[in-house]
């Protein structure tokens, strides 16, 4: 931790007006930074608290009522460009932070702030402690995202409140869009989002199926989500057309916005997806969730279960497990190398990844039909 004390009962004592919280980094970092909003306003109800983010992730807070303006930061612009967006923040905060150890993050902290509160990497970057007038030491390793943003607010003395918040929407055109759905599923589908960013996330496409036709023959309708990118929609529309559409089948992938998404899962008996946004958000919203992990660090990156009461990870780093709402299934590989850490099995995003390539149908069909029989 860095500062002294004496700043850090300043820091605690004041009770700051304008607020900023920079998270300039992806959708799923700046949907677990709603923890650390939620703990800020619940401790200075009276302050205005503002985002800065990057374009085309403010649909993480869509909704969000913890936050009164949510600002977009393009991240390559010219020189002349930047220097007049960072002089539209100079010092107009009393208070900014960023749970992120990036220099841009820092910098725009710095600019806005007249108090700046950060990470750092503390055995790398210790000289850029003069950026911030407090910081906590950052773990990429051991501790989950949504705790590190925590760390923040207890820095700060006031008490962390461990809840992500999901964006939300006005349901009007969800549910005309669920009216095409047969009567008797419009109360019973479940939500598949088989497609994630990155290719070494990826689940089978033969898996999705196997499992989208095993829930229609339980009696559920499959509604299929994903983003506006032409490789999530194909592969919805490829699972769709082999689905039987007396049993109730809607590709909604592209159609939705991340809000009206949030409240598509909110209603669903089940979410099965990988490691993606859209599986962090159907944890936060307390549907069944489960969530297909392969490489990735379930201790940093596993969904926040709804009302998970503790700032520690609610998951170990080996193993699936089921902690409150959701169920977390981890891949499997002969060599014993999951979880590798590793961006796929030929470390880059564009690779697959051989744990999740290995995870069968029936393994995933299990661990489904427990959570939609216990809920």
């Amino acid at each position: 931790m860095g500062s002294g004390l004496a700043d850090q009962r300043r820091l605690a004592g004041s009770r700051p007006q304008r607020i900023l919280l920079v998270c300039t980094q992806r959708l799923g970092d700046v949907l677990l930074t709603t923890p650390l909003a939620r703990s800020l306003k619940a401790a200075w109800p009276e302050a205005r608290l503002d985002a800065l983010v990057l374009p085309g992730t403010e649909g993480a807070l869509a909704g969000n009522a913890d936050f009164d303006h949510v600002m977009a930061l393009p991240p390559r612009v010219g020189l002349r460009e930047r220097f007049v967006q960072l002089r539209s923040l100079w010092r107009r905060y009393d208070l900014a932070l960023s749970p992120l150890p990036t220099d841009r993050a820092r910098l725009a902290c710095w600019v806005a702030g007249r108090r700046r509160i950060g990470v750092l990497h503390a055995d790398r970057e210790r000289s850029k402690a003069l950026w911030l007038d407090q910081w906590v030491a950052f773990d990429d390793l051991d501790t989950h995202t949504v705790s590190m943003g925590l760390r923040l607010a207890e820095l700060l003395g006031i008490p962390p409140i461990p809840r992500v918040v999901p964006p939300s929407a006005p349901r009007d055109r969800l549910t005309r869009l669920l009216a095409r759905l047969p009567a008797d599923g419009r109360d019973r589908y479940v939500v598949l989002h088989p497609y994630p960013k990155f290719a070494y996330k990826m689940w089978t496409p033969a898996g999705w199926l196997a499992l989208a036709r095993w829930l229609q023959a339980q009696g559920h309708a499959v509604v299929l989500s994903g983003g506006p990118d032409a490789a999530e929609q194909a592969q919805a529309q490829q699972i769709a057309r082999h689905l039987d559409d007396a049993h109730g089948v809607l590709n909604l992938a592209g159609e939705l916005s991340l809000g009206e998404t949030a409240e598509l899962i909110r209603s669903a008996a089940l979410f099965v997806g990988p490691d993606t946004v859209a599986s962090h958000i159907a944890a936060a919203t307390g549907t069944p969730t489960l969530a297909l992990f392969g490489p990735s660090n379930p201790v940093k990156w596993g969904p926040w279960p709804k009302d998970w009461p503790q700032l520690a990870s609610p998951w170990q780093r080996q193993g699936s497990a089921r902690q409150g709402n959701v169920y977390l299934l981890q891949g499997e590989d002969a060599r014993g190398c999951v979880p590798c850490l590793q961006e796929g099995c030929d470390r880059h995003v564009d690779s697959s990844s051989d744990c999740l390539l290995n995870l069968s149908a029936q393994r995933v069909i299990a661990a489904a039909s427990e959570l939609l029989r216990h809920g």
